[in-house]
């Protein structure tokens, strides 16, 4: 048991967001090559016309490797909430249950970008929500696709209590690592769920799509953030098994340009 935080110790996974960002054939090489590094889910962004779409390049994901893949994730500010369900219900079917949906409300402002009518926060929640709902029915009684929900208010995190099986918060770049533990634990303490760690940063690189290109990760280190990991897969390996201890978090999420650095990190803790 984790003593501080009252709930059960979960076995480390890590998950790679990897979008296609260079050839097919070289993303093809990558997405083998991270199956075979140990890690555990591969992963896309929803960012419609940026990127292929989600749906086929997951789905093109599993067929090469036998990983999990997932959406990092769905931004319910783009997406109506049935149609959603039903093509995370399709791909958890088409991969014998190997999709897991991640769904968060949106980056403020990306649909109105996009050329789409603005969606409130609070139509946002109600989105997700029935996306959720949606997707336990398409699911039935045979079939649980695993629901990780991205938050950051009260709100939000009183609706992934009620309906999601993991959660990963929201961090700003100037959250240090004292207001971040106390906010992680309180929510945790409510409920024993999975917690994932996005991390948007190793040593002095940002990861695309993860967060802003020119994040200061000078900065970041400065406040103690949790959004960066060292680069070195010793110190890297330590301060993920402080973040378990210490707060509870043990599924922990990085971009694919840093897979290759921190496969040390994962061949070592990995199920453990």
């Amino acid at each position: 048991m984790n003593d501080r935080a009252g709930r059960a110790t979960r076995p480390f996974r890590f998950g790679v967001v990897a979008p296609i960002v260079s050839d097919l054939a070289t993303w093809r090489d990558r997405v083998r090559r991270i199956a075979d590094s140990g890690y555990s889910t591969l992963l896309m962004p929803d960012v419609p016309t940026w990127q292929p779409a989600l749906g086929p390049t997951l789905a093109t994901a599993a067929a090469l490797a036998d990983v999990r893949i997932g959406s990092w994730v769905y931004a319910a500010a783009l997406r109506e909430s049935r149609s959603t369900a039903w093509e995370a219900h399709s791909l958890s079917v088409l991969t014998d249950g190997r999709f897991e949906m991640g769904i968060g409300a949106g980056r403020p402002g990306i649909e109105v970008e996009l050329g789409l009518p603005a969606v409130s926060q609070t139509e946002r929640r109600a989105r997700m929500r029935e996306t959720v709902a949606a997707l336990r029915e398409f699911d039935g009684p045979d079939l649980h696709t695993p629901v990780v929900m991205a938050v950051s208010g009260p709100k939000s995190q009183a609706l992934a209590l009620e309906v999601a099986d993991g959660v990963t918060f929201v961090l700003a770049a100037d959250d240090d690592r004292v207001e971040t533990t106390k906010r992680v634990r309180d929510f945790a303490g409510r409920r024993d769920i999975e917690l994932a760690q996005h991390v948007a940063a190793v040593g002095h690189g940002v990861s695309p799509f993860m967060a802003a290109p020119n994040l200061d990760t000078a900065a970041l280190r400065a406040a103690d953030s949790l959004v960066i990991l060292p680069s070195d897969p010793a110190a890297a390996a330590e301060e993920i098994q402080r973040r378990r201890e210490e707060i509870g978090f043990s599924y922990f999420v990085i971009g694919a340009n840093f897979a290759d650095t921190l496969a040390p990190v994962v061949a070592k803790l990995a199920g453990q």
